[in-house]
């Protein structure tokens, strides 16, 4: 039986790459059909979508990334090679991750209000860290922070990690962050939630506040991680992909799995997947445009 080739256009240990693997062990189990999993990280995942988008539309080669890959690296990037809004088609949303303003827990602030007040009295004093110039963690700070008034320095970093060890250290007074590699720092107080970027508090973290909740409404923020195919992949092949992808919600084994990484599976049908697809392209060009975030290569 020939094998289904899932490309994941990050490195392996990351969510994209869990969400890749947990789907990749449905279609197996339900189907008999071996899939296997090709790593293909760099270029901000242009490289291995791209790969995808080059393939033959015949259903066994398939792509897993997410958001930044998708609907912003085609505003922020100034040349690439394909378009993955017009070389992909969107298969289905295998799960989404919110994102979480958080502080070192060195500073004076327990909400987002207390933050605001903090940093307006602090115009250009404080600084944030992100994953990279023009990761979504960048482009969320930077809107939020336009939103609000705030002026706070950007401190980019190659990962999400480095950044955050800055902000437990104090070098850096706050991050935007998916909570589930953090959780320790959380437990022990080096780190300080002030609020999600959903319209729902996280099952996960009941106690923390939405954004709306604390006086910034409508301002959500989340990564979704989903399926994508070559462009003229047969619609039946697409269909009957996205039905699996939906399946994840209801699997025992899937859900215990996408649960221990703090993934909210999203069972959106091929219709809905492909108009929020279309939507967030809309809202995240706006975004990167307000930020002037750019890479010229």
């Amino acid at each position: 039986m020939r094998p289904i080739r899932t490309v994941v256009s990050t490195a392996a240990g990351g969510i994209t790459d869990i969400c890749g693997r947990v789907l990749g062990n449905l279609i197996t189990r339900q189907t008999g059909q071996p899939v296997v999993i090709d790593n293909k990280p760099g270029g901000s995942g242009n490289i291995g979508m791209e790969f995808v988008s080059r393939a033959a539309p015949d259903g066994y080669t398939l792509g897993v990334a997410n958001t930044g890959q998708i609907v912003i690296n085609p505003f922020l990037y100034a040349h690439m090679s394909y378009d993955p809004l017009h070389d992909l088609v969107p298969v289905g949303s295998i799960g989404e991750v919110p994102l979480f303003l958080v502080v070192s827990g060195k500073l004076p602030v327990h909400s987002l209000q207390e933050f605001i007040a903090y940093a307006k009295a602090r115009p250009g004093k404080l600084s944030y860290a992100s994953a990279g110039s023009g990761t979504t963690p960048h482009l969320v700070a930077d809107a939020f922070f336009r939103r609000t008034g705030l002026e706070l320095v950007h401190v980019p970093y190659r990962g999400a990690l480095p950044g955050v060890m800055d902000v437990i250290a104090g070098r850096m007074q706050a991050t935007f962050v998916s909570m589930g590699p953090y959780m320790d720092f959380v437990r022990r107080g080096d780190l300080r939630i002030l609020g999600i970027a959903a319209e729902k508090r996280a099952s996960y973290l009941p106690d923390v506040p939405t954004f709306a909740e604390q006086g910034v409404p409508d301002f959500i923020a989340s990564t979704w991680f989903a399926m994508f195919a070559p462009r003229d992949t047969p619609p039946a092949t697409v269909e009957q992909l996205n039905g699996y992808i939906r399946a994840l919600a209801s699997d025992p084994d899937s859900r215990r799995r996408l649960d221990a990484a703090f993934i909210e599976p999203t069972p959106l049908s091929l219709s809905d997947f492909t108009r929020l697809v279309a939507a967030d392209a809309a809202k995240w060009k706006k975004i990167v445009q307000a930020s002037g975030a750019r890479i010229d290569r």
